[in-house]
């Protein structure tokens, strides 16, 4: 057997290639402001629907209610929701036009 590079003849080397997930990213599109506080605020959600959202919105609107004088809070439905639909061009005209102040995006995998 002859032996070429540290190798046995016929076989090669593999190279693989990592990206390095620790690095950062230049920002070119910031997130909106946040608000100063909730009190007489419109709020509304969108959601991938993962992970016991139908439990866990609707509990999340309920406790904003309770803690923040004036805040209303849509119902969770008000929007599209699921992964095929929350990222759409129309999903976001949905939200402009309803004059929310925020929205709370909710992801969970």
């Amino acid at each position: 057997m002859s032996i070429k590079n540290g190798l046995p003849h016929g076989l090669h080397m593999t190279r693989i290639e990592f990206y390095d997930p620790s690095g950062s990213i230049e920002v070119t599109q910031a997130h909106a402001p946040r608000l100063a506080a909730l009190e007489g605020k419109r709020i509304g959600f969108v959601s991938n629907e993962q992970w016991q959202a139908f439990r866990m919105l609707p509990l999340l609107k309920e406790m904003l209610e309770a803690d923040f004088p004036g805040i209303e809070v849509l119902p969770v439905d008000t929007f599209p929701q699921g992964n095929a639909l929350i990222g759409t061009e129309e999903t976001a005209a949905l939200v402009k036009k309803s004059g929310v102040d925020a929205i709370i995006v909710a992801n969970a995998a």
